[in-house]
């Protein structure tokens, strides 16, 4: 087996041998690709002392990934992601997570600035564009597929609810499965394999979305993952991934970042199934959606 070349065969690689790699060795891939500055400059040494995860976990899965050693899989961290000189998204989260900075929890003005901060970072982070392109296909797996349905629970839950009801304003079918009464699983069974099922779901995943993902790809069905990672379980065997960093405050997940991707498939996909042939929009009829 080749070594991947660059970061995305990097992840494609680790996508694939997913299934092959012991769980220390998974955690070790995540820490890897969430934290690409911290890999870049640091030893395997220190990657362990920071992450609490064995160096030997490091080195292992840089072997079975291919390559000879740690220190080659390193080489791909140290080029375009580093050539900016900032920390990565995960970085710039800690440093608005408000620990340090709430001397007074019951100070409601220090919690509106520091989650507002936090916010602003994520937002920031989405509007780098690494995520466009799995929009454009998402947008574009929505377009193909006969009825959209759309999961997500506990905290995804409003963003689930949300989509669902903004692919239906636009003009397309649309399910919101929310499993109430304990039917998920035959909400889950009218997915067929020309429809899309939207997972929504971040740490710790709902085992109820996880579940659903798994039906609706045994059915054939095509899934569309909105979540944190690549090694998330709802990622596997998704056709397309979404991956979303939200901002976290002292326990509490923010879900701008969510909600700001959600918004963009449902516009994204409202203007293309109204572009004229010659690419002209009635914005008017746009406007009539309101939602």
């Amino acid at each position: 087996m080749s070594a991947p070349k660059n970061l995305t065969q990097l992840r494609a690689a680790i996508v694939a041998q997913q299934a092959d790699l012991t769980q220390r060795m998974r955690d070790a891939a995540r820490y890897l690709t969430d934290h690409p500055h911290d890999v870049a400059l640091n030893t395997v040494a220190a990657l362990s002392e920071q992450s609490g995860i064995a160096s030997t976990a490091f080195i292992r899965l840089a072997k079975a990934l291919g390559f000879n050693g740690f220190s080659e899989l390193q080489k791909l961290f140290k080029e375009p992601l580093q050539q900016a000189g900032q920390g990565s998204f995960s970085e710039r989260i800690r440093h608005h997570k408000g620990e340090q900075l709430l001397e007074d929890p019951t100070d409601v003005g220090g919690i509106l600035r520091e989650f507002s901060r936090a916010n602003i970072v994520s937002l920031e982070h989405l509007a780098e564009g690494t995520q466009q392109a799995a929009i454009e296909e998402a947008i574009e797996l929505l377009q193909s597929s006969r009825t959209a349905f759309v999961i997500g629970m506990r905290r995804s839950l409003p963003v689930a609810s949300y989509l669902s009801y903004a692919i239906s304003r636009g003009g397309r079918p649309s399910v919101h499965i929310g499993g109430f009464g304990g039917t998920l699983r035959e909400q889950v069974a009218a997915v067929r394999s020309d429809d899309v099922l939207v997972a929504v779901s971040f740490p710790p995943y709902a085992s109820d979305t996880v579940e659903a993902c798994q039906q609706a790809l045994a059915a054939g069905a095509r899934v569309l993952a909105i979540t944190d990672s690549l090694l998330s379980p709802i990622a596997q065997g998704a056709c397309v991934l979404i991956e979303v960093s939200d901002a976290e405050l002292l326990g509490f997940r923010s879900l701008t970042a969510s909600f700001c991707v959600a918004q963009t498939l449902a516009m994204g996909l409202a203007f293309r199934d109204r572009q004229a042939p010659d690419g002209s929009i009635d914005h008017q009829v746009l406007e009539d959606i309101d939602c």
